[in-house]
Formats: C-alpha cells, structure tokens, sequence
C-alpha cells in the first residue's frame, strides 16, 4: 500500500477521487493500492519555552537557545495554558498508523516551503523511516494532479527547501520569544511582542507616520499660459520654475501677461514603446485587489486559495511573475478559453500569437506566474469572481501587443520663462485596450516647430503647496516589504530584487494581520496608522537590530540561497543564535527606557495600584490590573500635569493643539469611559452632564 498525504482534507478527496480510493475510513480514504490522508496545515510545531523548562518571563533565562528543537503536536490555549489540540493528535495517530504500514509515502502537501515544512515536521515527529516521493503540481485541476501522478520525484530533490522552511521556522522562534520576553522583562508590565519580521514592518509604518505628520507643507507659485491649437482647441503650457516667493513669481506674471506671446525653443517627437505588464504574483494581485478595491492583503489571500481549491486558477502563493516553455505553449488555448468568457468578450484577437515578455523559465521559482486553469468559474461570490477576473484581465494584457504612442514635449519662452507642455498619441493600443485605458492617456499636441510664435489666449498664476509622502496602504507597505524599504516602481527590477524583500509573498499578509492583532496599527479607510502602543515600541526600537529592516532582507537572501544549495542551515543557524543573544541584551538592556516615577495618583479602575510615569505611558502597577494609559493622543503629548486631572477627575480640562488623522487640528477633553479607555469629548456637542466621545 501506499499513503498519500495532503495539506486538506478537500485536497485529499480530490486526489482519492483519482487514484480510486473511495472508500471512507476515519481520517482517511483506501482504495486502488492507495490510503489517502490529509493534515489540518501545521499537525506538529516547535515546542514553546516551557517545553525546555522555561516557565516564567525571569532575565536570567535569557537567551532561550535549545541545543536541538523539539517538536510536539499542535496546542490550543485553554483557562490553564495551553495543551495539545484533541483534533490533531487523533490524526497524527492515524497518520502514524498508515505511514508505518506504507511501502512509500507520496507528499502531496501544497508544493512551497511551508508544505514542505508540514510534511517533514510531521514524519520527523513520528519518527517514520517508509521512503517519500513527492508530488508536485502547479494546479488541482484532474490533467495537473494525473500528470503529477505520473511524474513523481525522489523526496530528496527538496531536501534543501526543507532546511530553508526549518531555518526560518527555528530563527522566527528564536527571536521571537527571546525580543518578547526580553522587552516585556524591560517594561516591567505588559507583553511586547517583537519578531524577526514583525516589528521591522512594523518600524516602516511608524516611520512614514512620523514623516508624514512631522511634514511642514511649502507653498509654491507656478505661471500658466494658455494658446490656440487651432484643430487641437486650446493648449496650456506650465512653467518648469517653480517659485517659493509669490513677489518674484507675480512680477514676470505680469511681465508674461504684458508680452503677450511665446517662442518656441525646442519640439521633441518620439516613439515610445510601453511593454506588457508582467503576469501576477501574489503580492503584485494582493497590492493592486488594495489599490483597487480595498481588498486586504490577507481577504484577496484567501480568495485565491478559494479559487484555487476550485480548481479555477493556478497555485496562489507564488513569488514569480514569469512562466516557462511548455506552460507557454498551453497559453493560446487559455486565451481562447478567457476569450469565450461574457466579461472580455472581443478583448482577445483570434490567430494572434501570443507575446514573450513573460515567458522564462529561469525566473521561476517554486512555481510560475498566476494562471487560470480553463475550469468555467461558476457560482462565485462577487469578491471571488473580482479576483478570477483580475487575473484573467492580467493574462490578456500579459500576452498582448505592446502599447506603441507618438510623444511630444513642446518648450516656449516668454519674458525669459521656459513653458512646457507634454502630449501622447496612442498609435497602437496593444494591451492598454484591455480595460479601455487608451482614450484616457491621449493629449494631442498640435504640430509646433521650433521658432513657431505662440499669442497667448491668457495667463495665470496658482499657488500650491508642497505635500508629504502619503501614509502607508497595504499595497505601499507589501511594496515596501518586497523590496526591503527601497522604493522601486519598475515591474522588472522589484522582481530582481525579490531575495532581498522581508517575509515571503506567503506570509507578508500574516505578518500585517499579526500587527492589527497585537494592537499595533489600525485602518484608518485605506491607510495604516500606528496606534499609540505602536508607536511607543517603535520609540523603544527603531534604532535597534530587531528593527533593521536592511538585516531582515539580507536573511531573506540567505533562506533562499539556503533553498538554492549555495548556504548550508548550519551557518544561518549560527547567524541567528548570535544575532539572538545581540537583541536580548540590547532588548534587557530597555529598562531605562521604561525607567518610571509615582504619578502621586491610585490607580482610577482597582484602586489598589498606584499609577507610574513611564516615557511613552503611564501604567497602575497591581500586576493584575496594569491600566496602561498612552501619553500620546492624536498627534499630542498629555503632560504630567494633564495626566493627573485624567487620574484623579476622570477628565482633562479642554485642550488645544490635537490633530485629526486628517490633519486638521481640534481642541477636546480627554476622558475616561465606563471601561477606562480613554475618549474625546467636544463640550459644545454634550448633551448630558455624562461625559459622551470617541474611543482614542
């Protein structure tokens, strides 16, 4: 017999469907020579500090470095701690049970680094010695997992993508605990969860809040002037001077005005070529579902898994946007297929040969760019089907013509200003003709020649204002993790750049969600603002390791090398141990940063505790209790004296100099409510003697 293991059990009934194990027993299917069973993801995990004896956060523990890891059954936390997942070890059983009576083992676990991880974490906790094969498809539909079938390679083969799984996993517990407990000690109240890619994201966030709100805006003069195209109506031209005294500016406005005309010094017409977007990846789909629709990073996650799991579109969790030969060589069907489709109805031509921009095979990693299968996508939700459609639009403009447009760039003079205008004329539409985006683009410049006077039809002067880099959305900050912080907008060069970016396009989506859970960052529409915890760890860290986001990238680049064979586990390893101990005694070492004097006040909700200043907080210091109070509110830094009227009245006095997220500025009262968070109260809006605001 042979026992095939898969990552689901929806992935196990479509495998046991094939290879004829149709018969049902408990956990898994049996049939055909084959028993069929499946994990729930992770089944086995790294045991936790108490697992090595560590039971208490105690400095002296400190750095908790295991010689060897162990591993147990996944747990679940219960009123008395935490203790293995009933679910799970009865799997594991039956598990163990088939593995041991297999002549072979064939991997079917999602083929990535975490799948490999699931599979090999499971048989070294079992101790299993049956030899594994591995199967690995691109796809769930029937043709992909028979043709797997057929194909299958030597578990070997992935035996450095193992170690790379395994080095990540044992280096993001190693800084993990160690930073949270460390910190935590430090602080002497509360949890401080820090990681080896958490609290790096997290520093870009807090550091573009603070660029952005420190922004001083400057204001700016521009001049205008406007002329007659004839057959192209009228043309505005803007001066490439811009000014930051009005006197200056107003002065040759009024020289231009009084002139009446402008010569032309230079008229540039060129071809320009635009090339075909690159297929997605799932950062690139998880960036663009953000921009577009709003979509979370870890919602359009989970629908393309859904979709996936459907059989409608390829495996999600890749990092390449590039497809080898023979997946190229299906691509025309593909075409024909999304072709047929009512939402891109005459949006792709028959009998035209497809492009190559994205096909090459040595730029595929674990898995190509993202496809659909040419399964029809019925009975979709309408985010579901947004996102089939998005990457069925992607693949008709992937494999399209290239965009080719006639561009001009006209400068005139007028009293010693040089105007400019810039104009396109799309001559091939090519891709861009997919969602229509052709006609948007077109600026028609008339035909003007160097020498050419211009009369002017009028003149003007604006004043604008300089403005600071936005704050981050998801699809910036998933940007930003993929490219370590460097901002790179070319497609091409941001995928070179890949090794190099922090997390994995698997994780990235974790690791955001990681940050909205442990209270560091909330949504605010679109953006993404720290909180007041947030910030007040990023104040603790930013110049520390733990928040290097350079150091994160370069591990990123050695995991894959580890993947690639060109690193062995054991030096990364070691790397990280040392790096380990560096942060704990750089983290311990925090204490006179959470260095705190008696505010003089009980705390307000025990009444037992009494309250301490603390830099960034203020906090009761019943160990049971442990009221954190956060200085900073919108934008505003509660003095001591503020705090106390807080303490002791329940309310401030009304203060000036808040700031909105909007940026306005607002006078408020800072108050307790019934469950001593703090809110904004507005006195002209009260209507009760009862204080009545919003949660801050």
């Amino acid at each position: 017999m042979k026992t095939i293991i898969a990552e689901k059990p929806f992935v196990a009934r479509e495998i046991a469907r094939i290879v004829g194990a149709t018969k049902r027993e408990e956990g898994y299917f049996e049939g055909g020579g084959y028993a069929v069973t499946w994990a729930f993801g992770h089944l086995v995990q790294l045991a936790m500090p108490d697992g090595y004896g560590v039971r208490e956060f105690v400095r002296d523990n400190l750095p908790v470095i295991p010689e060897t890891f162990t591993l147990i059954p996944r747990q679940v936390k219960t009123e008395k701690g935490y203790k293995p997942d009933s679910g799970v070890t009865t799997q594991i059983k039956v598990i163990t049970s088939l593995f041991n009576k297999s002549e072979q083992i064939i991997v079917a676990t999602d083929a990535g680094r975490e799948g490999e991880l699931i599979f090999r974490y499971l048989y070294h906790y079992i101790g299993c010695t049956t030899p594994f094969v591995r199967l690995w498809i691109s796809s769930l539909t029937d043709k992909a997992i028979r043709d797997g079938l057929r194909n299958l390679e030597n578990g070997s083969k992935y035996d450095n993508l193992y170690l790379a799984a395994k080095a990540r996993s044992e280096s993001d517990w190693l800084v993990g605990i160690n930073g949270t407990q460390a910190l935590s000690i430090a602080a002497g109240h509360g949890t401080y969860s820090v990681g080896r890619v958490q609290t790096p994201t997290l520093g870009m966030v807090c550091e573009r809040y603070w660029e952005n709100r420190r922004f001083t805006p400057e204001a700016f003069w521009q001049l205008h002037i406007a002329v007659d195209g004839n057959n192209d109506g009228t043309v505005k031209l803007s001066s490439s001077e811009k000014w930051k005294e009005k006197e200056p500016a107003t002065a040759l406005y009024n020289k231009v005005k009084e002139i009446g005309a402008a010569t032309v010094t230079k008229a540039e017409r060129k071809e320009k070529t635009e090339d075909t977007p690159l297929l997605y990846d799932l950062t690139t789909l998880q960036k663009e579902a953000n921009t577009k629709y709003g979509f979370t990073a870890e919602q359009t996650l989970e629908i393309a898994q859904k979709l996936y799991e459907k059989k409608l579109i390829t495996y999600p969790r890749t990092g390449s946007r590039y497809i080898p030969e023979d997946v190229f060589a299906e691509i025309p069907k593909l075409l024909a297929f999304i072709g047929a489709l009512p939402e891109w109805k005459g949006k792709v031509q028959a009998k035209v040969q497809p492009t190559r921009r994205n096909v090459d095979g040595s730029k595929v990693t674990d898995h190509h760019a993202l496809l659909v299968t040419g399964e029809k996508p019925l009975f979709l939700s309408k985010e579901d089907n947004t996102v089939y459609q998005m990457i069925a639009g992607r693949m008709i403009e992937a494999f399209s013509e290239k965009c080719v447009k006639d561009t001009t760039a006209v400068t005139a003079e007028c009293a010693g200003v040089e105007f400019i205008v810039k104009g396109s004329v799309i001559r091939q539409a090519g891709w861009r003709a997919v969602y229509g985006e052709e006609d948007k683009e077109e600026i028609s410049i008339p035909d003007w020649q160097e020498g050419d006077t211009l009369t002017l039809k009028g003149c003007s002067i604006t004043e604008g204002k300089t403005k600071p880099k936005p704050l981050h959305t998801e699809a910036t900050l998933l940007s930003a993790m993929e490219t370590a912080g460097k901002e790179i907008e070319d497609d091409a060069l941001r995928q070179a750049l890949k090794d190099c970016g922090i997390g994995t396009p698997a994780t990235c989506a974790a690791i955001i969600e990681t940050l909205f859970k442990r209270g560091y960052m909330e949504r605010c529409k679109k953006s993404l603002v720290p909180t007041e915890k947030g910030l007040a760890l990023y104040s603790v860290v930013k110049t520390m390791r733990i928040a290097d986001v350079a150091l994160t990238g370069e591990w990123e680049k050695e995991l894959a090398r580890i993947e690639r064979g060109e690193l062995s586990a054991e030096t990364f390893s070691k790397e990280i141990e040392a790096y380990t101990r560096e942060i704990t005694s750089e983290l311990l070492s925090c204490d006179k940063l959470f260095s705190h004097k008696d505010s003089g006040c009980a705390c307000p909700k025990c009444g037992t505790g009494r309250m301490q200043f603390y830099g960034k907080v203020v906090r009761c210091d019943n160990a049971e209790c442990g009221l954190p109070v956060f200085r900073l509110k919108a934008n505003r830094t509660l003095s001591d004296d503020e705090i106390k009227d807080l303490l002791t009245d329940g309310h401030t006095k009304l203060l000036k100099g808040f700031k909105s997220k909007q940026g306005k500025s607002f006078d408020a009262i800072v108050a307790f409510d019934g469950e001593f968070n703090t809110t904004f109260v507005f006195p002209e809006r009260k209507t009760s003697k009862k204080f009545s605001g919003r949660k801050k």
